[in-house]
């Protein structure tokens, strides 16, 4: 009985999708795009901006990346939270990988804590079933 109830909770939640571990994040909204590093800054102040170049949609872009310590003409991923063409002059831009909602993991490892719950649950209500032991003999 354990089991059949631990494997309905996985189909549950695998069909309420990914807002079941969290709220639905913009990353529909934000566009992730390759970038150069023009104007690398140096770590040592605080509050550092990197310029970095863009395209998108065939037009060059500039953004101010918050960060430092690139090198000159390296290559990242970056997100847009705002489209380029409706901002004068440099776009405020994030690192892809560190940008909220953007390959967010949520729901793999909600659903495999969840997994690991289940197994617990359904070993714990197996181990109270089969009573205690008797002595090794």
């Amino acid at each position: 009985m354990a089991v059949v109830t631990g494997i309905l909770l996985l189909l549950g939640a695998w069909w309420m999708g990914p807002s079941l571990f969290g709220p639905a994040s913009a990353a529909s909204e934000r566009q992730v795009v390759d970038a150069t590093v023009v104007e690398p800054v140096d770590c040592t102040a605080a509050d550092t901006e990197e310029t970095v170049r863009f395209r998108l949609q065939g037009k060059i872009y500039k953004g101010l990346l918050s960060g430092c310590g690139h090198d000159q003409d390296e290559k990242l991923s970056i997100a847009l939270a705002e489209d380029p063409s409706k901002v004068d002059g440099p776009v405020e831009v994030a690192l892809a990988a560190t940008e909220p909602g953007v390959r967010d993991l949520r729901r793999p490892v909600g659903l495999g804590l969840l997994t690991l719950g289940c197994a617990g649950g359904g070993t714990y209500a197996f181990l109270l079933a089969r009573g205690p032991r008797s002595g090794l003999a």
